[in-house]
């Protein structure tokens, strides 16, 4: 059985993932490449866990943003990621 807390931050993140996959990242507007990179790596840590793949190749780009996204937060726990997802949908949506 999870904690009332753990029930709650999961409901926000699939609320908050919601927010940010609707059309063009409709609530979330004008948010920098950077901001979008952050956003996706601490999706994948709640949704995967630690980054299990290979580095993509240096010419994919936009892969090896992703990955690097993703593994700098190797070690950190699922409901850290979330609350930081969450928190950082809060801060920037529209």
């Amino acid at each position: 059985c999870k904690p009332k807390s753990s029930i709650a931050m999961e409901a926000q993140f699939e609320e908050a993932s919601k927010l940010a996959s609707s059309g063009d990242n409709a609530g979330l507007k004008g948010i920098s490449q950077d901001q979008q990179k952050k956003l996706y790596g601490w999706f994948k840590q709640v949704n995967v866990g630690d980054c299990n793949v290979d580095k993509p190749g240096m010419l994919d780009f936009t892969g090896k943003a992703k990955w690097e996204a993703w593994n700098a937060l190797k070690g950190t726990s699922k409901e850290d990621a979330m609350k930081a997802y969450v928190d950082a949908i809060n801060e920037w949506k529209s």
